[in-house]
């Protein structure tokens, strides 16, 4: 059905409708001028420290955190993760410092990571847990490979349910050809040792199914038939 039109007189009560709205919206603004500059200042004066504030002081401050950073990573890069985590013996900072000093950088949260997998390493694996669920993942190698060490401190502590629940984590986070199979045969090496020797096969079957040119098929293979006997 066709819209009926307009009668020239609706149209005449729209426009003076119209008109109106706009002439009190500028009475008002004639009569409230000194409010109405004064939250249009408050804007302006916001927007500038949120400028200032990126590019003045969290940029540079990013920036020093990398550098800093550089230090405690080649001490992880040589396993002398207690230099790594307090006092680089090259200068710099270790990751406790640049989640001090630095928070909120990217640095700050990557060195979270580091400080887990440091703990982990050092056998201290409560503190580990609880800076790798600090740890706020922004890359594929790290976002599964958080899982798969929180799977480990918590095996080392007992808590199975947790462990294994981390374990199937890095298995389905971002998958892919490089780390998926190493995370499967973790997966699968965990249900083993605790006698659930089906879904100890399970994981290594995925292996060989769905990532036959990876260089853990071999040990998936072994795994399998040793699982399967």
């Amino acid at each position: 059905m066709a819209r009926r039109k307009k009668s020239k007189k609706q149209e005449e009560e729209t426009l003076i409708d119209v008109v109106g709205r706009v002439n009190s919206a500028q009475d008002y603004i004639e009569e409230n001028s000194s409010k109405v500059l004064g939250i249009i200042g408050l804007i302006v004066v916001i927007a500038a420290a949120i400028v200032a504030y990126l590019y003045l002081y969290k940029a540079p401050k990013a920036k020093e955190a990398q550098e800093m950073m550089y230090h405690a990573q080649y001490e992880f890069s040589r396993d002398s993760f207690a230099y790594a985590l307090d006092k680089p013996t090259t200068g710099g900072k270790g990751f406790l410092d640049i989640i001090d000093d630095y928070s909120g950088t990217q640095s700050a949260n990557l060195a979270s990571y580091y400080a887990g997998i440091s703990y982990l390493n050092l056998g201290n694996y409560k503190t580990a847990i609880d800076y790798l669920n600090d740890y706020s993942a922004k890359d594929r190698v790290t976002s599964s490979m958080k899982f798969a060490a929180l799977g480990d401190a918590y095996s080392e502590i007992g808590d199975d349910a947790k462990a294994l629940s981390n374990y199937e984590k890095a298995t389905t986070t971002d998958p892919n050809e490089y780390y998926t199979p190493m995370h499967l045969l973790k997966l699968g090496q965990y249900q083993e040792s605790k006698g659930n020797k089906e879904a100890a096969k399970a994981a290594y079957q995925k292996i060989t199914d769905n990532y036959p040119k990876s260089s853990f098929v071999n040990e998936a293979e072994k795994y399998l038939l040793r699982a399967s006997n």
